[in-house]
């Protein structure tokens, strides 16, 4: 079936426009499972195998999330092989998915973004671009891999907009501020004096090229200690700061859902812990026997 393989994998990344990490990962999850398989027809698979590499995996460590993942490429791939015929019947269908606990997600105090983005700057290139990218992440919320996807005509200056591609190509609008603007608009004078002006890629590492995702991670990182901020800070830390800093202010989980781009109202419901502070001021203030 390795055939099947390739044709599902080109079927992730052209047609569901999966990114290389899923790729990669979805990859070792299928391998595992064709191994533990030791060469079983796939036609002849049913959710009773499926159940015991599930066991498998508890029984050999694996996480509830990487479980969870390995399941989805499992159903993925099964639903594949119906939809081409291989498969009569998809043996996944019968497993339950597994639950999940959800983790509070770390974010940034207001004192800490402070440190982070109100301090002295450097007037080169490099540092301009950075500081253009630490404030984009603030004001927008975005993920990394839409920040790196992000060309210079997706910012709308006079409506003060960014054109976001998230996942699955959907397209959204998302309002960025003044500040984050500001440090664009200067960057993009610093990138002009180098040469790269008519490069459709808004954020360029040094040689010119779109800046990547792991790139983007290491610099956050980089102004993080220099900041000196005493957390395991990544680009989604931004985005929950992002999150939570709105709820905070008074924003509502629909709204907040929509400009993180998020398919389920459910997904972004995890914030509204983190704001549980926020609504005991506004209840002891407004309500007269509090």
């Amino acid at each position: 079936m390795a055939k099947e393989e390739d044709k599902f994998f080109k079927y992730l990344k052209t047609e569901r426009d999966f990114s290389y990490y899923t790729l990669k990962s979805y990859k070792e999850d299928l391998t595992i499972f064709l191994r533990f398989l030791e060469n079983k027809d796939l036609k002849e698979v049913t959710h009773l195998d499926i159940r015991r590499f599930l066991a498998y995996l508890r029984t050999k460590g694996d996480s509830k999330r990487t479980i969870s993942r390995r399941l989805s490429c499992l159903r993925s791939f099964f639903k594949f092989l119906l939809r081409e015929g291989s498969i009569k019947k998809n043996p996944t269908l019968a497993i339950s998915g597994v639950k999940l606990d959800k983790p509070l997600p770390n974010f940034l105090s207001y004192q800490d973004v402070g440190s982070l983005l109100d301090r002295e700057k450097k007037d080169d290139y490099i540092s301009s671009r950075d500081m253009a990218i630490l404030e984009t992440f603030y004001s927008t919320g975005i993920r990394v891999s839409e920040l790196v996807n992000l060309n210079i005509l997706d910012i709308d200056y006079i409506s003060g907009v960014v054109k976001v591609y998230g996942k699955g190509k959907k397209e959204r609008i998302v309002p960025i501020g003044d500040k984050a603007l500001k440090s664009i608009k200067l960057y993009l004078d610093k990138r002009l004096v180098l040469g790269y002006a008519n490069k459709g890629g808004l954020f360029l590492n040094a040689r010119g090229y779109r800046i990547t995702e792991r790139s983007v991670g290491r610099i956050i990182k980089k102004y993080a200690l220099k900041a000196g901020i005493n957390m395991d800070i990544s680009p989604h830390t931004l985005r929950h700061t992002f999150a939570t800093h709105l709820l905070d202010r008074g924003a509502d989980l629909r709204s907040v859902q929509e400009l993180l781009g998020h398919a389920s109202l459910s997904t972004t419901q995890i914030y509204t812990h983190l704001t549980l502070e926020g609504l005991k001021r506004i209840y002891e203030k407004a309500h007269p026997r509090a």
